[in-house]
């Protein structure tokens, strides 16, 4: 007896409620499917969806099912950035994922379809697939079109500072504002949006070349209607996300990320879904598979085309192929099927076609040798911290940098576009943490810094808090213990000295008034601050966010509401 039929048995109102909305006898009997995603008029990559939903909805009804469609809309980072809207981004993850658990659990339903886009809609979707564990298809959202001349909104960002330097015209700026986001879809670079749709598709839960397609094109049409009928295809093999989520599966995920220069916010996403069945997936475990796979996609941020690009050259399958060695090809998919199985009958009909020679490189001659991050440890983040290394050029893998610390962004924001952080700084930003503030992006500090010539190769920008997906340059982030738990961040004075080493992965506080000192020397002085200075405390101590930072786990954890 399926899910469904089990509940309605014990449910008795069910029938009369359900056929008080359209539903007929006989439906009743039909497999149930929800179909859950996070339409809503909140940004370019969930307006459309509604129209992926019902799309849905007509294939399975034509295919002897029952669809019924539930929503959770997301919020947009880039609309929260700037204000205190973004410290709701990294716990607005945990609450759609919350609604999604309530949603499937609480009626009962056969099968799932779940459609989401951007930054925290996609790895929430992950989560509550996971967590409910009913047979599930992911269906990626899409990408958007680049803007004339190959624009994308990251470069907003760039302009913005460029503006407030007077660097360019108020004409210029809003010629650019308006030509970023000329279509539906996730905007077209690989920050955490388009990174969580590939991802999405190396876990094995999204249909083999359905990511980061053109949004609402005819060709994701093809794929809506095809992941609408593998969905039943799943409910008649009762095969569930825990059979398609295993450890090599998160491997794989880790692979592909480091051949395509990920978001870096995926160190907070992969562990959060693998929490959900049980599997600890590790900064460390990122590490160390991206010292071994080489970097390989010529995409923005960190390369040089746009994210619709990817159709050029087979979207995830045809990087696969060239990563095929570095897999797992014996992990099960919602095909049915290996990844081995479907990236040979992939093959069997791909032509590459790479207008310009140069969007996807060999493995044999990679644009990095590594993949495209590196987790660094020492005094000044004892447990770990992040660098987006590829990002970076490589004359910034060693330096040592004078601290200037913030207990904010908004501070920090103002001193770079004032001019008043300089050559060999270390902007330190502290205070942002999942505890602190709820784990807010840093992203306009970075692009200020990014785009100011006498900084972007001469300065770093540390914090525990986090970046954005399309962020460049030198950003140290997820620093774990942050401030608000008492980790060295929270001791560190103005006039430090910070060496940061990537090639050893360490970052150490190493000189304290002009004297080279020892990290025993260093970790006496912290020892002495701490008695001397209080700890400020969390932003929030009520409602969602006040929640949030009481029981989330560190950055370099995954920041999730630690299930037990």
């Amino acid at each position: 007896m399926s899910n469904f039929q089990k509940v309605r048995e014990v449910a008795y109102e069910m029938d009369s409620l359900r056929m008080g909305m359209g539903w007929k006898k006989e439906d009743l009997e039909k497999k149930q499917i929800i179909i859950e995603s996070s339409y809503g008029k909140s940004h370019p990559g969930s307006a459309h969806l509604n129209r992926v939903s019902r799309l849905c909805s007509e294939v399975i009804l034509n295919e002897g099912g029952y669809p019924a469609d539930y929503y959770v809309t997301d919020i947009c980072d880039g609309q929260a950035q700037g204000h205190d809207g973004i410290n709701y981004s990294l716990a607005s993850r945990e609450m759609i994922a919350n609604m999604i658990e309530i949603h499937v659990n609480a009626t009962a339903f056969d099968g799932g379809i779940f459609i989401a886009s951007c930054d925290k809609s996609v790895p929430a979707h992950l989560m509550g697939m996971a967590r409910t564990n009913i047979p599930s298809i992911f269906i990626p959202g899409g990408v958007m079109r680049a803007g004339e001349g190959g624009l994308t909104l990251n470069q907003i960002g760039t302009y913005a500072a460029m503006y407030k330097r007077n660097e360019i015209t108020k004409e210029q700026y809003e010629e650019y504002k308006e030509k970023a986001c000329p279509s539906y879809g996730a905007c077209s670079f690989l920050g955490t949006a388009i990174t969580m749709q590939l991802l999405s598709e190396a876990l094995g839960l999204a249909l083999p070349g359905s990511a980061a397609i053109a949004a609402a094109s005819p060709e994701h049409e093809e794929y809506i209607k095809k992941a609408a009928e593998t969905v039943l295809n799943l409910v008649e093999k009762n095969i569930t996300p825990k059979d398609i989520l295993t450890k090599e599966a998160f491997e794989n995920a880790i692979i592909v990320h480091a051949a395509i220069g990920g978001s870096s916010n995926s160190l907070l996403h992969i562990p959060a879904i693998a929490n959900e069945v049980g599997i600890k997936i590790t900064a460390e475990d990122f590490d160390r598979i991206h010292r071994k796979v080489p970097y390989i996609l010529n995409v923005r941020p960190s390369g040089k085309y746009p994210a619709d690009c990817l159709s050029y050259i087979g979207r995830l399958p045809g990087i696969m192929l060239e990563l095929r060695d570095y897999l797992h090809l014996d992990c099960m998919t919602v095909t049915g099927k290996t990844l081995g199985e479907n990236l040979d009958e992939f093959e069997k009909n791909f032509v590459k076609n790479d207008p310009y020679g140069d969007i996807l490189f060999t493995v044999e001659k990679p644009i990095n040798k590594e993949g495209s991050l590196a987790v660094l440890k020492g005094n000044l983040a004892p447990l770990g911290c992040v660098i987006k290394h590829s990002a970076i050029q490589k004359s910034q893998w060693k330096q040592r940098l004078r601290a200037v610390v913030f207990d904010c962004e908004e501070d920090a924001y103002n001193a770079v576009i004032n001019k008043d952080i300089k050559a060999g700084d270390a902007v330190i930003i502290r205070y942002e943490g999942p505890k602190g503030t709820g784990m807010p992006e840093m992203f306009y500090t970075t692009e200020a810094i990014s785009s100011d010539p006498e900084l972007n190769s001469t300065v770093a920008l540390i914090t525990d808090g986090r970046f954005s997906g399309a962020t460049r340059g030198p950003a140290i982030g997820h620093v774990s213990p942050e401030a608000f738990s008492g980790g060295p961040i929270a001791y560190i004075e103005n006039g430090d000295i910070i060496e940061i080493d990537i090639e050893n992965r360490a970052i150490n506080i190493v000189d304290i008034d002009n004297k080279n000192l020892t990290i025993n020397e260093v970790n006496a002085i912290l020892e002495k601050r701490k008695l001397e200075k209080k700890l400020k405390g969390s932003k929030y101590s009520k409602g969602l966010l006040g929640n949030y930072c009481k029981n989330a786990v560190s950055g370099i954890e995954g920041a999730y509401i630690k299930n037990n």
